[in-house]
């Protein structure tokens, strides 16, 4: 039966199967790399999450914007480069957002993506179009605001359909920024790898909920 909101460990528990299905796609994240940029994508983010288990297992959170804020941390501290700071200011500048609640829904969820999606943006400078991860982003934060009034299976399933779609317009996109520019032309045809890794992020927390 789907979770109608989820306690601070809930989202602790929700954001560790995300850290493990991150790890589990490694190879599909350093393919979706390889083709575009260094390839490295993959190995980054596999690290990260490894040190984002080493920092959730085992601790107790309070409030339901801890342990997000604790996952962008980590993937900070462990990652580097561009990835390290996008992906761990999406968890934290979102996390921040969530506020300090005991209780996370559907309100919390178009909290954390807008704020997130929006330091993202402010971080990295990309925008829409710029076959960068905020194409798989802007979608999913403009469909959980759109959805917060639902309930949060209903808005965390839409939510990750638009993260996909975001992720699969990715692909017709000509890169702009990054190792890929260089490309140019030759990028399209393959999807933006941190987009891949927000669909996959965002599907790991909807298939939480509804467990």
């Amino acid at each position: 039966m789907a979770k109608e909101t989820l306690s601070p460990n809930d989202c602790r528990d929700m954001l560790i199967a995300v850290a493990n299905k991150i790890i589990e796609s490694e190879p599909i994240l350093t393919d979706a790399d390889r083709a575009l940029g260094d390839g490295d994508h993959g190995i980054g983010m596999e690290r990260g999450m490894n040190a984002v288990k080493e920092k959730l297992e085992g601790t107790d959170f309070e409030t339901a914007d801890k342990p997000f804020m604790a996952m962008g941390m980590a993937m900070m501290s462990s990652m580097g480069g561009a990835s390290g700071a996008v992906f761990g200011t999406l968890f934290r500048t979102g996390g921040k957002a969530v506020g300090g609640v005991d209780t996370f829904g559907p309100e919390q969820l178009a909290a954390f993506f807008t704020s997130g999606t929006e330091g993202v943006q402010t971080r990295g400078g990309a925008k829409p179009g710029d076959k960068t991860m905020v194409d798989a982003l802007v979608p999913a934060a403009e469909k959980a605001e759109e959805v917060k009034g639902s309930s949060l299976i209903d808005a965390i399933t839409a939510v990750a359909a638009a993260a996909e779609a975001g992720k699969d317009a990715s692909k017709a996109m000509i890169a702009t920024m990054g190792r890929a520019k260089t490309l140019g032309e030759r990028s399209i045809g393959h999807p933006d790898a941190g987009a891949v890794s927000v669909a996959i992020i965002v599907a790991t927390m909807r298939d939480f909920v509804a467990s």
